[in-house]
Parts: C-alpha cells; structure tokens; sequence
C-alpha cells in the first residue's frame, strides 16, 4: 500500500469508535498543553477515599474507551467545540507514589501548574473528588494565570459537601475526597461568596446531625443547594441562581457523579440510593444553561467502571459530562 492510499484509508477509519487508538473522544495525543486551547486529562488516582471501594483510578481509561463513539457536534448550542479550538488529549497525570495521596496532591498540582502557565484550560476525568483540590489551587487564586490572580467561584455538583473541617484526615489523607472544599477555601483557591454546592442528599452520618447536612459548608460561606431544594426550584431558577452568584469572574466546576441517581449512573464509589439524584437530563440542562461563563476548568469525578453495568452506562454518562463541560468552556472561547 503506497503512502497515499495509507493516508486516504486512515482519513476514512477515523470516525469509527473501534478503530485506532484510544483518545477521550478521538482527540488528537498531544501531551504539550501550550499546543491546545482545551486539554482533556485523566487523573488516575484513589487513594484520597479509602472508605469506599479503591477502583476510582480506571476512571479515564474506561472514558477514553466509550467515547470515540460520541457524536462531536453540541445539538443544544448548535456548534462543533472540535472544530472551534483545539482540544487535545494529554494523557494522565503520572502519579509515582500511587497510594500516597498527599504526593499524589502535590504532584497533581505540579501538572497543571504547567497548565496555568500556558493558559490551557483543563477537563479532566478521575479519579476520585480529592484531585479537585490540587486542581483548584494550580489555576486560581493568587499568582495563578487563569484566573488572573483571583479565587474562583466553584460550582460543586455532588450528593456530599466534602468540606470537612472536624476531623484532621480521612483514614490517613489529609488532602483528601472529604476535605478539599475546605482547604481550597481557606487557602484563596475558592471564593465560597460566589460559590455553590449543588444536589447534597443521604441521611447525616448520627441523628445529632439531623438537619445539619451542609453546616462545615455554609460557615465558610458556600451557599448549598441541597436536592429538596433544586426538587422545588427546578432547573431554570437553579441557573438563574448558579449565574447571579457567580458573576463574570472566573469559574470552575466539578461533578461529582453521586450527584446523578444511582438508576442513572449506578458505577460511582459513593452511592445514595435512598434519596433520588439528577436525572441526565436534569443535569445537562444545568450545565448547558452555564453557557457563556468564564469556565476555567472543570473535572467529572468517582466513576468506578468496576462497578458498572455490562454496557457501561456510568462510563457514558461520564462522556456526556465532560462533553458538555468542554462545550461550555469552548463557546465561551468563540
């Protein structure tokens, strides 16, 4: 077969989901972040939630498996990101010291710090909820570029706060899936003003808690909308609120896929069938009213493809997210 007929056949095999090698969404491998506009980034790390299952790691591979088949135009905003920016895999942040989370924060933080320099903007696939942190404190808050020196406002969708501020660790991690909402407030990551942490649902932990779900949280300033509240509000006033505290400044969002009904998304390490979550269309419609902020990055979290139905479905779910997450922050780009 001569160069040209090579080229030709490999042009034409391009959009079929099972040929070539495996890119979250057929991206092209690029694992320069000054090369793209939107870097898409698995971070294969578990250690910072040892009280659950520990197989939160295969989250990106499984992604990158089911998403060479997604359609790549957005039929809501009604444009192609692949064709307005260019969006790149990078590959996975290396994690040496694997079940060490406190390296594992520091060495996530170190990579996209790298991110930040290039103003490249991150989507990233964990990875349990501890990799937001690190995160959050490479590209916002003082010194940092993305953000242009500012805290972000975060929206946090999820089924916890994880804002734990009374206990010093989590079975050992200390930056871990239960703290970072806290430390990156306290640290100028995050500004809780302009924050907000969205679908928290389950029974507290002891009946003295009765009542108390989202308190570590709103002491440092989150406003929290637990699901019975968004059940009243609905979607287009849960926006308009999402909007009117966020502002213009920067944002980041993260989402957590607890957050979502297990019948929805039964593969995440953190489950809470005994209060309904988002639907997918619930939660799409959200994110596609966040159209036109100022998204600095934005991660999916908690996927346990060890868990998942035999057609993946949570592995899905985890596609479309972060489909809607790089729409987002490539129409703001146009």
């Amino acid at each position: 077969m001569s160069d040209e007929s090579l080229a030709a056949a490999r042009a034409s095999s391009q959009s079929w989901y099972w040929w070539g090698i495996p890119t979250f969404f057929r991206c092209p491998w690029n694992e320069d972040p000054a090369a793209c506009d939107i870097a898409l980034v698995g971070v294969p790390h578990s250690s910072g939630n040892g009280s659950t299952e520990r197989d939160q790691h295969l989250g990106p591979r499984a992604v990158r498996h089911v998403s060479g088949f997604y359609r790549r135009a957005h039929g809501v905003h009604d444009f192609s990101p692949f064709d307005t920016a260019r969006i790149h895999d990078l590959g996975d942040v290396p994690l040496p010291e694997a079940m060490n989370n406190e390296a594992c924060v520091r060495d996530i933080e170190a990579y996209y710090a790298r991110l930040d320099q290039t103003g490249t903007r991150p989507v990233s696939i964990g990875g349990d909820h501890s990799i937001t942190g690190p995160i959050l404190k490479a590209l916002a808050g003082p010194g940092r570029n993305l953000s242009k020196g500012r805290p972000a406002a975060l929206i946090h969708f999820d089924a916890h706060t994880d804002s734990y501020e009374n206990i010093p660790h989590w079975l050992g991690a200390r930056r871990s899936a239960a703290h970072w909402a806290a430390y990156t407030a306290r640290e100028a990551a995050v500004d809780p003003a302009r924050s907000l942490q969205i679908g928290m649902r389950g029974h507290p932990s002891a009946a003295i808690h009765q009542g108390k779900v989202g308190s570590s949280s709103e002491e440092l300033g989150y406003r929290v909308v637990k699901m019975a509240e968004f059940e009243e509000l609905g979607v287009a006033r849960t926006v308009e609120m999402i909007r009117a505290r966020v502002g213009d400044g920067p944002a980041y969002i993260t989402f957590d896929l607890d957050s979502l009904d297990p019948s929805v998304a039964p593969g995440v390490s953190n489950l809470e069938p005994g209060f309904g979550g988002f639907t997918i269309r619930e939660a799409t419609r959200l994110l596609q009213g966040l159209k036109g902020l100022d998204i600095i990055g934005a991660d999916v979290v908690c996927l346990m493809p060890t868990k998942d139905s035999p057609n993946q479905i949570t592995a899905q779910v985890a596609m479309v997210m972060m489909f809607e997450l790089l729409s987002l922050i490539a129409w703001r780009r146009r």
